[in-house]
């Protein structure tokens, strides 16, 4: 497998209000090559604000336009296109100069496979799977519907770096949650010797409404009978001492 470099560009702001006391905030811009990839992403507070999609040709800004989300001046993606080439000029060179040193693998942690939504049969909603832990980057990310690989309505972000120079991605299905489906999220990596499955059962993962308000109206009913026979208590002793 050949290495794939990536190269990281932090830096930190302090901002204040007011005279008050100064607030940390950490930006990061990361560009990343390949033989055949690139990445370009810039993030605030660990939240990607905007990243080039090379395959589509254009940026992206990931965040829900009712945010107000950071907007960014006309040529920054054509810029990102430009810093590829200079990219894979120093993946080679880097190459050069680590032949023969071996490549350092940090195998993901089991992934976290949860709805963003709570679940609703029939109702629209969106399954994730939260992969961290691993490097280099990036992952293999595949998704299952009873037993089908599922390929539509699938997408991935682009891997985020964590503190510990590990890595992030999360991966998301668009699904239709009904009863006797099963979904699962298989994560891939050179470090591992086989995925990582994790299972997504939308029966036992959706308890019956019912449930919660008749054991609600259970414990009423016990505490309300218990509130009638305390109360016959002391009127009986009271009629008992006059």
């Amino acid at each position: 497998m050949k290495m794939k470099l990536l190269l990281f560009l932090c830096s930190v702001l302090w901002t204040s209000a007011d005279g008050s006391a100064p607030v940390l905030h950490e930006d990061l811009a990361m560009t990343g090559c390949s033989d055949s990839d690139g990445e370009k992403m810039f993030a605030l507070d660990a939240e990607e604000i905007w990243f080039a999609d090379f395959k589509k040709g254009e940026g992206v800004y990931p965040q829900p336009p009712f945010i107000d989300p950071i907007r960014y001046q006309e040529g920054v993606y054509e810029s990102a296109v430009a810093n590829q080439q200079i990219c894979r000029t120093n993946l080679q060179i880097r190459r050069e100069a680590m032949k023969g040193t071996p490549l350092k693998r940090d195998p993901p942690s089991t992934p976290m496979l949860y709805t963003r939504d709570e679940v609703e049969l029939g109702e629209k909603n969106i399954l994730i799977c939260h992969v961290s832990g691993f490097y280099p980057a990036p992952v293999n990310v595949s998704w299952t519907k009873n037993g089908q690989k599922v390929t539509e309505g699938t997408s991935i972000n682009v891997p985020y770096p964590s503190k510990d120079s590990t890595f992030t991605q999360i991966s998301r299905l668009d699904f239709i949650p009904q009863l006797g489906d099963i979904y699962s999220c298989s994560v891939e990596h050179p470090a591992l010797t086989e995925p990582h499955t994790k299972i997504f059962d939308v029966e036992l993962n959706n308890p019956q409404p019912s449930v919660g308000p008749a054991v609600f109206c259970g414990v009423g009913l016990t505490i309300g009978l218990l509130g009638v026979a305390v109360g016959t208590f002391f009127l009986i002793k009271g009629n008992e001492c006059s």
